[in-house]
């Protein structure tokens, strides 16, 4: 049973959907990365809808692990689990209505040690997807990410701004990827004319995130839930839009249900924009715990990004009527909570 958090959770975004809601009614849904952050928490979000509003949504969770899928979903009648690489050819028919494509390499550590594995999934996984949006007739929505804008803008990001990244450096592995996949999606609704979108995600953080993420705020989580002191790596004076999952998720469904093909829309929560260390600092005020500083090792340090705010315009997607719930102290509170009560989805 869900608790009383993710309740309220799953109905703020059924208010903001309202009737668009309906639309997923009696349809199918691909979802992929669905043991990550957000793909998770879409598959939570969508059996909460057929159990509790009778909505009959055929759900495909897709990831490479079939026993992790089960394993955190379990099994029911209208949750299909898809076992997939998506660098290999697809192996399963798939029927869908719609394609959430969210699975990708999405950390530090794994642009280091595997930067080839992270382009191969964010180019060839795509098309593999994109071809299966062809052959349904399905609604194709993107999960890329914001770093695609570079470092080299000195202000707010829209989705108007190109963006430069440095191609010389393996790091580039996923904003480049990314870059082209966002393209890819574009040449294949002028060519087959499927509807698609593409969602850039600021940094989305939540209960849901894996615990093998090497990103600096999951580890700062863990920290936390450990009883441990929050060690940061860099003076995080660099500004970020940060938006909670819930918020996230709700503003991939308004994309999903409302934006129009071919459109791309920044995913930020502008009521969110602290620098990495006023987010530790609050989640440590929330812990109980210290702040503190080290430096990275060298694998680490190669994965990262270069220090820059990186503050994301989300007036276009509030146009389709969205907005954001939950403020950083809001959001970082029962993303502590989740974890430390080690709560339960359903």
């Amino acid at each position: 049973m869900s608790s009383n958090l993710f309740i309220e959770e799953y109905s703020n975004i059924i208010s903001i959907l309202n009737t668009d809601i309906q639309k997923l009614k009696n349809k199918s849904v691909l979802i992929t990365g669905a043991n990550g952050l957000i793909g998770s928490y879409i598959v939570d979000f969508l059996q909460y809808l057929n159990n509790t509003q009778d909505m009959n949504i055929k759900i495909y969770a897709m990831s490479r692990s079939a026993e992790k899928l089960l394993k955190r979903f379990g099994q029911n009648s209208n949750l299909n689990i898809v076992e997939q690489d998506l660098n290999e050819p697809i192996k399963q028919e798939v029927p869908c209505d719609y394609i959430i494509h969210a699975a990708s390499n999405a950390h530090p550590r794994a642009f280091s040690q595997d930067p080839v594995g992270t382009m191969k999934t964010n180019l060839l996984g795509t098309m593999n997807l994109l071809e299966i949006a062809v052959k349904n007739n399905a609604k194709f929505l993107y999960i890329s990410s914001g770093e695609i804008y570079g470092n080299n803008i000195d202000h707010n990001f829209t989705e108007a701004d190109l963006g430069i990244v440095d191609t010389k450096i393996s790091r580039s592995c996923y904003p480049e990827s990314k870059r082209a996949a966002e393209t890819l999606c574009m040449a294949y609704n002028s060519q087959y004319g499927i509807e698609v979108n593409v969602a850039r995600l600021c940094y989305v953080y939540g209960g849901t995130i894996t615990d093998t993420n090497s990103r600096a705020d999951a580890q700062f989580l863990r920290n936390a839930v450990n009883s441990e002191d929050i060690v940061m790596k860099s003076e995080g004076l660099q500004r970020r839009t940060y938006c909670y999952v819930a918020d996230a998720v709700s503003a991939i469904l308004t994309i999903l249900l409302r934006g129009k093909s071919p459109e791309v829309y920044n995913v930020a929560n502008p009521n969110s924009i602290v620098s990495v260390r006023e987010y530790a600092q609050t989640l440590a005020d929330i812990s109980g715990v210290q702040l503190k500083f080290e430096l990275p090792d060298t694998i680490e340090a190669k994965g990262y990004s270069k220090p820059a705010d990186s503050i994301l315009d989300s007036s276009k997607l509030t146009i389709l009527d969205w907005h954001a719930i939950y403020d950083i102290r809001q959001g970082l509170d029962r993303t502590y909570k989740i974890k430390k009560e080690n709560l339960v989805l359903c």
